[in-house]
């Protein structure tokens, strides 16, 4: 018949339209720092601005750090300085960096441990394999006369 119900077979009708792009945990973490969507253009930090005192720094130690971890610390920096060209890193990794680079070159070694150990927990994936570097590079350079 015409009027017959509908097919009790049939999935319901849908009311809502499809989920919301992204996942619930997706929005960015402000972690209590003032604006964490990129404040003025300290996104837009250059590699040398990071990647100059990093080498200076590595530099400082060759006199009095053995030369197969000064090498090993410089092939690290290299990868970084890669990735960086290459647009592998997040606007918040290199901004932590930029930040990481100051604490050290103010000799505040906590607070550059600090950095590089937020950057291991929150961008482990894009960090992980030149992070070891710069970790040794802070350790290194903390501990030069």
């Amino acid at each position: 018949p015409p009027s017959a119900p509908a097919d009790p077979t049939a999935p319901p009708p849908r009311a809502l339209g499809p989920p919301p792009l992204g996942s619930v945990g997706a929005a960015p973490r402000a972690e209590g720092r003032p604006s964490a969507a990129c404040p003025e253009q300290e996104c837009n930090v250059s590699a040398d601005t990071v990647l100059t005192p990093l080498r200076a720094a590595l530099d400082a130690c060759r006199a009095t750090v053995q030369k197969q971890v000064c090498n090993d610390i410089g092939r690290r920096l290299t990868v970084l300085e890669d990735a960086w060209a290459q647009g592998k890193l997040s606007a918040p990794v290199r901004k932590r960096m930029s930040l990481l680079v100051q604490e050290l070159q103010q000799q505040h070694w906590d607070a550059a441990d600090e950095i590089h150990r937020s950057l291991m927990v929150d961008h482990v994936n894009e960090v992980s394999q030149w992070m070891v570097g710069v970790k040794r590079l802070i350790a290194e350079t903390r501990a030069l006369p």
